[in-house]
């Protein structure tokens, strides 16, 4: 079926009111800039999701490594998404630490960084490993990378989080209140698409795992509100090419050999069991939490950003007092307004059409 068929059978179906969640943040913009909500008829509604990796980090780790950045012995590198998040404390940022003289530099890859402690072999380079398992084994192979050309002075300050244990949170969650998920088709590529079958075996929700073309979001819909219609909940993949039943046994592999499961912290969903990925004791020299004796502490005061509520799908990015106000992609107050990812961002760029 094509686009425009698609479309024509989710606005004739006969559907009680459901909510769909799209899990990553690339799905979200996505969904925005194809306007694709406006099309959707008033008893199907798209909700964003905890799939921001930068918008589920906490405030208090990004005051720890914004207080790191303070050691002029320290080069803090990063994806350019984090260089504008700010912390705890309106404006303070690795944007703004960098201007006051900081040495932040942005990269396109963890070996990028491994490569710069190569250069710089007298000074400490931190890479600030935020993701989700598609970011995961890439950061392990530069750990690998760093023991193989002896760059002792290169270290991860892990920030990756694993997508089940946040999901199962949300789900469980009193007020939850969604019927299916568009999966993270990157996630999906490392733990496959068996990494979500939890969804229908344990809550009886459906999932697609789907592309990031409008047409691809288009499918994976219809294929949700098909399993609504005849409530039959499973998980579809409706993104062969990229994603297996299996996943990426190699890329797994990879996360298994460098990283162990730990509990971690959610802006948003909080306290998680199980949720974060720790760097494993026999490679603590690469560990920057351990080598710099990194200890978080939750901020003693609190924003009116709704940042956390939003990647609950608890409220939308202009039910936020602060959107389009005084929170705006250039001068942000939350992470879902700064990251390219965040629901915010996406609708503040895409307003018109969403």
């Amino acid at each position: 079926m094509n686009t425009g068929g698609i479309i024509e059978y989710i606005n004739s179906v006969s559907l009680r009111p459901v909510r769909l969640m799209e899990v990553c943040g690339t799905h979200t913009h996505s969904i925005a800039r194809a306007g694709i909500k406006s099309q959707l008829p008033a008893n199907i509604k798209l909700i964003s999701g905890p799939g921001c990796p930068v918008c589920v980090t906490p405030a208090e780790t990004i005051d720890a490594f914004l207080g790191l950045s303070s050691d002029r012995n320290v080069i803090i590198t990063t994806y350019g998404d984090m260089l504008r998040v700010p912390g705890s404390e309106p404006g303070d940022s690795l944007y703004t630490r960098k201007a006051l003289g900081a040495d932040v530099r942005i990269v396109y890859s963890p070996t990028d960084a491994v490569d710069l402690a190569m250069q710089n072999p007298l000074r400490e380079v931190v890479f600030l490993g935020v993701g989700f398992e598609t970011t995961a084994p890439g950061t392990a192979a530069a750990i690998e990378y760093a023991i193989d050309n002896k760059a002792e002075n290169f270290h991860v300050f892990s920030m990756l989080k694993r997508v089940e244990p946040a999901l199962r949170t949300l789900i469980e969650d009193p007020g939850f209140n969604i019927d299916g998920f568009i999966v993270p088709g990157h996630v999906a590529a490392v733990i496959g698409e068996d990494g979500f079958s939890f969804l229908p075996d344990d809550y009886g929700l459906p999932g697609v795992v789907t592309g990031f073309s409008p047409d691809d979001i288009w499918r994976g819909l219809y294929m949700l509100i098909d399993m609504l219609t005849h409530k039959k909940p499973c998980i579809k993949n409706a993104y062969k090419g990229v994603v297996h039943k299996n996943g990426n046994p190699i890329a797994k592999e990879f996360i298994d050999k460098f990283f162990s499961v730990r509990d971690d912290e959610w802006r948003g969903l909080g306290h998680i069991k199980n949720s974060g990925f720790a760097i494993k004791g026999e490679y603590s020299l690469y560990d920057a939490e351990k080598f710099f004796n990194l200890k978080p502490h939750k901020p003693a005061t609190s924003s009116p950003c709704l940042c956390g509520e939003i990647i609950k799908g608890k409220a939308e990015p202009e039910d936020c007092p602060l959107f389009g106000r005084v929170c705006a992609p250039d001068d942000p107050v939350g992470p879902c307004m700064v990251s390219g990812e965040g629901a915010c961002s996406a609708a503040y760029k895409y307003k018109r059409i969403i």
